[in-house]
């Protein structure tokens, strides 16, 4: 059972990869904005997501500049947000987003786009990376599903938003 999980999340990871590069390039450019500015960088997860702040602040690699975005009030337009959430119909999301759009201030969204649905944080966002991951990755015998890694598929985008925001401000700071 293992091994098919690992097959199927590998296939998500490989459709980030090749349909969501220049998004993630995008939303690192957008990011690093704050960091070289006099902004900051603020993240915010829904739910499960809240694992994404955890890994940004005391994982063995932290992100020293991030902050938990706490009070929506101390936010400038010289910051940005990154925000996470399992799909983007999310209604507390997309609330956060038309809040954040309404002071204009600029915004990273992280959540899987699914068919038939709303899908309204795409649009407020100012880039959005799509998990890819729409449903459990694995059949039972009843045909039902199982074994739902949003948690996982965000940890990914977030790790490719971190290591081009890295190498941003690396060459910002050669030059």
């Amino acid at each position: 059972m293992l091994k098919i999980f690992s097959t199927q999340l590998t296939g998500v990871y490989k459709k980030m990869i090749d349909q969501e590069e220049f998004s993630l390039e995008d939303g690192a450019r957008l990011l690093c904005q704050a960091v070289v500015s006099e902004g900051t960088l603020y993240l915010h997860g829904f739910g499960e997501m809240q694992g994404i702040l955890d890994e940004a602040m005391y994982g063995a690699e932290p992100l020293v500049f991030v902050k938990p975005l706490e009070n929506i009030a101390d936010i400038t337009s010289a910051d940005r947000v990154l925000l996470f959430t399992r799909f983007a119909d999310d209604a507390e999301a997309v609330a956060l987003g038309k809040e954040l759009q309404a002071k204009d201030i600029a915004f990273v969204a992280v959540s899987a786009v699914q068919k038939d649905q709303p899908n309204e944080l795409t649009q407020l966002a100012d880039v959005h990376i799509d998990t890819k991951l729409t449903r459990a990755l694995l059949p039972d015998e009843s045909g039902t599903r199982f074994g739902f890694p949003s948690l996982m598929a965000a940890l990914f985008a977030y790790h490719g938003l971190k290591f081009s925001i890295e190498e941003i401000l690396k060459e910002y700071h050669e030059e």
